[in-house]
């Protein structure tokens, strides 16, 4: 899977966390009750999926917004663990299974911004044997024969002329 896929699967996701943690039973009872929720935090995941589907356009955006996700809730989720930073100053409930879900998803985030492209198989196929073959004739500058071109079965001229 790509960065840009990626950047489309977060993005979609924390697209509807954020849709979902605005409806009032969410913010009384958290997402699935487990998750606690209120609009500053709602309004992030909705921030956080805008730029995801965003980023979803070009690989290198992809790679840059999972590098900045990977930051991002890296420091939600530390911030979840540590007592009296856990509700970001009184803005957001960063405890509970929010640090999981911020923590896996710093985690999962950074192999897609850090990794190596490793391209697949089938890609490597086309890019080294057939692009970049020795039997490719366009990378060769050879000139066709005017016999070939121009020889007595050429139909762009006239009979008589």
């Amino acid at each position: 899977m790509s960065s840009a896929a990626f950047a489309l699967i977060a993005g979609i996701v924390y697209f509807l966390l954020g849709i979902a943690g605005l409806f009032p039973a969410a913010l009384v009872n958290g997402q699935l009750g487990l998750f606690p929720m209120n609009v500053p935090l709602s309004a992030l995941h909705l921030a956080i999926g805008v730029c995801g589907l965003a980023a979803a356009s070009l690989a290198r955006f992809g790679r840059r917004y999972a590098r900045a996700l990977c930051v991002v809730a890296t420091v939600l989720g530390v911030m979840g663990l540590i007592r009296g930073l856990n509700v970001a100053f009184g803005a957001m409930p960063l405890y509970g299974h929010n640090v999981w879900l911020h923590l896996g998803t710093a985690a999962v985030a950074a192999y897609f911004g850090w990794r190596a492209d490793i391209p697949l198989l089938q890609d490597q196929y086309h890019n080294d044997e057939r692009r970049h073959g020795k039997g490719d004739r366009r990378q060769h500058n050879t000139a066709v024969a005017r016999e070939r071109r121009r020889g007595a079965y050429d139909r762009r001229t006239p009979l008589g002329a």
